[in-house]
């Protein structure tokens, strides 16, 4: 098998997809030690890997900002060529990685076959089989090519490193709540994935009364949702409104305290499941079977069945289609209570 000294991985789409790409992260850890290994991400999220074992660099795109365009694509593709890859791999096929990709010049450039232009711009293609796979699985087989395809059921799981700071403003977050404590993120960038804000009300308040803490998380934009949470729940004293206040790195930190998350299908949920958090995740437009579930034998999924609009999308539309939203109104909060309460070692009381 070919050495290399010098290693990309290009993922810049959402938070859940980077930490999904950690046990690839690991595998070439695993199979190049004495390689440096370079993350590059969307714009934001490298606060997050800062501290991540095995990573030589993390870096920012801004594609949505300084770095919006084909243009600016190519020109960060070609400050990348003199850097000295020898080998790049991208799990994100938009026509923009794709650019990016060929512009490195890398020797050995691992994308997906598909789309078509993938084939121009990447030296070995892999066929992702969307439908055959959960996610890691289909990163992993980004390895083919190297003859490096781990099997997922003994692959060691992956570790979320995170910095000091991060820890440290967890525990002065958290540090006097009482125990258990659940922790809430009632937002998504999707509005149809979100389940109803009253109905994480009602869980937050039976949580109250049968003696948790509860922490409403909440990302930018989003609020107005913790604020109702917290107002609808009738226990505002043990009902904590953390909106805003820890940044990325000390969300994880955060959600790595808990005893228990419940989460619409997110970003967040990511953290949860990868610091091995007791995870409730409800989905709605979305299915556990297009591979973007939280694993482990701490997390579960809660979802409608029988709908035959299920999945309306890979990540849920605006609205939904049909105006109705049954795939998260018809999730009631009795149902969610009654699987959350023994993750958080309690009784499921009555609605407060």
């Amino acid at each position: 098998m070919r050495e290399f000294r010098k290693i990309g991985v290009w993922q810049t789409a959402f938070l859940g997809d980077a930490v999904l790409t950690l046990p690839l992260l690991r595998a070439l850890n695993l199979a190049f030690p004495d390689a440096g290994l370079h993350f590059f991400v969307r714009g934001g999220l490298e606060g997050l890997f800062a501290a991540q074992e095995g990573l030589a660099s993390v870096t920012g795109f801004y594609k949505r900002g300084a770095q919006k365009g084909l243009g600016a694509a190519w020109s960060f593709g070609r400050e990348l060529a003199g850097r000295g890859f020898d080998l790049w791999i991208s799990p994100h096929a938009s026509l923009r990685s794709a650019v990016v990709s060929f512009a490195t010049g890398a020797p050995v450039r691992i994308g997906y076959r598909s789309p078509l232009y993938n084939r121009m711009a990447y030296t070995h293609t892999v066929d992702r089989r969307f439908r055959d796979f959960e996610e890691v699985e289909r990163l992993l087989r980004l390895l083919r090519p190297l003859d490096l395809e781990p099997e997922p059921s003994t692959f060691p799981w992956p570790e979320l490193t995170l910095p000091a700071e991060a820890e440290t403003r967890a525990g002065e977050l958290l540090g006097g709540l009482r125990r258990p404590l659940l922790g809430l993120h009632p937002g998504s960038t999707w509005p149809t994935k979100q389940w109803p804000v009253e109905y994480f009300a009602e869980v937050a308040g039976r949580a109250a009364l049968a003696g948790a803490g509860v922490a409403v998380f909440a990302g930018p934009g989003e609020e107005a949702d913790a604020a109702r949470v917290v107002e609808l729940s009738g226990a505002a004293g043990n009902v904590v409104d953390l909106a805003g206040q820890p940044n990325l790195p000390a969300l994880a930190a955060c959600i790595r305290r808990l005893d228990a998350y419940l989460t619409n299908d997110s970003g967040p949920m990511h953290l949860a499941w990868v610091q091995r958090v007791p995870t409730l995740a409800l989905f709605g437009p979305t299915v556990r079977s297009l591979g973007f579930f939280p694993r482990g034998d701490t997390a579960r999924v809660l979802e409608v069945d029988g709908l035959d609009c299920r999945p309306c999308g890979l990540h849920g539309p605006r609205k939904c289609p049909r105006g109705h939203h049954d795939c998260m109104r018809l999730l009631r909060p009795e149902q969610v209570w009654e699987h959350l309460a023994p993750m958080l070692g309690l009784q499921a009381q009555p609605a407060p």
